[in-house]
């Protein structure tokens, strides 16, 4: 058996459900952790709700508190912790240790920690995943409507995110927040290649959005709060094309859309433990069209890397 340990938000529980989806198309028996959500306490506890149970169409076995204690070797009965102390922690924990580790599915009896955001994992299971993962009806009338209109035009979502990550470690974490030159070539790209594009602004900072974005053809969703922040992922599904922040959020939004000719665009660099190797990128993310911070389109043609404006 293996365990995939959830945590994160929505994005990153998304990521550990897709990864056992994975692993159960090699015929693994696996199961979902949601320890971190219902037991732990202190540093270990999550902050943020868990939402896969939220989603409809999805199919996981969760472990029991007894696999868990079992798989990380954490009984704090008094015998296990003399064992602990005399022979060593009989822990099975994998730690996610790279953008992407093929060696997980020669894996069992394991219990595997980590976001496993490489989109090499999941290429050949899209499909499964877009018809698996469904999220529940919205009452909001401005949420049927939006969905209806991107339906009928050629919408393209773009997602900002601003709060959170410039108050997380000085704002270095995820490798900053994305530059109005990522921004700008990204919308200059797509003004490229879609006739009439109108683009759907979803960001957590709705001030700064209506200060930057405030063209005719761009409209700012920005009703969806708290346990509805949901919807704006479904919404950027319903759009033809995706402008992606550095956030699992909207690469989810992205990768649930169906549109068979969709132009995906996410920032060279996701976060700060991404491999540097512009052509191992390319490679982990083939369907995808990568933009540098100073707004250069990046290429790569057998394994030449091509920067361009």
């Amino acid at each position: 058996m293996v365990i995939i340990h959830v945590m994160g938000g929505l994005g990153n529980q998304l990521y550990q459900y897709a990864l056992s989806e994975k692993l159960k198309a090699l015929g693994k028996e696996v199961k979902l952790d949601f320890y971190a959500y219902k037991y732990a306490q202190g540093d270990e506890k999550e902050w943020r709700k868990l939402e896969l149970d939220r989603l409809e169409g999805l199919e996981y076995e969760e472990c029991t508190l007894k696999e868990h204690i079992l798989y990380r070797d954490s009984s704090m009965k008094l015998t296990d912790r003399v064992r602990r102390k005399l022979f060593g922690r009989h822990d099975r924990t994998v730690n996610e240790n790279g953008d992407y580790m093929p060696e997980i599915y020669q894996m069992d009896d394991v219990y595997l920690y980590g976001f496993w955001g490489c989109e090499k994992y999941y290429e050949d299971i899209i499909p499964l995943l877009q018809q698996k993962i469904n999220f529940p009806e919205s009452d909001d009338p401005k949420n049927i409507k939006t969905a209806d209109d991107m339906a009928g035009e050629e919408s393209v979502s773009l997602h900002i995110r601003r709060r959170d990550y410039l108050t997380v470690a000085g704002g270095r974490r995820y490798m900053g927040i994305c530059t109005d030159e990522y921004y700008r070539s990204a919308m200059a790209y797509i003004d490229e290649k879609v006739k009439n594009p109108v683009y759907y602004i979803f960001s957590d900072d709705a001030e700064y959005v209506r200060e930057h974005f405030n063209c005719a053809n761009m409209k700012i969703v920005d009703w969806n709060k708290e346990e509805d922040s949901l919807y704006d992922m479904k919404l950027m599904s319903c759009c033809k094309h995706n402008i992606c922040a550095n956030s699992t959020f909207s690469i989810w939004g992205a990768r649930l859309n169906k549109n068979e000719n969709k132009i995906m665009i996410r920032p060279l660099h996701h976060d700060n433990y991404e491999t540097s190797d512009i052509a191992q990128i390319q490679d982990h993310w083939k369907n995808w069209f990568l933009i540098d911070p100073e707004g250069m389109r990046c290429t790569v043609e057998d394994k030449n890397v091509r920067f361009t404006e």
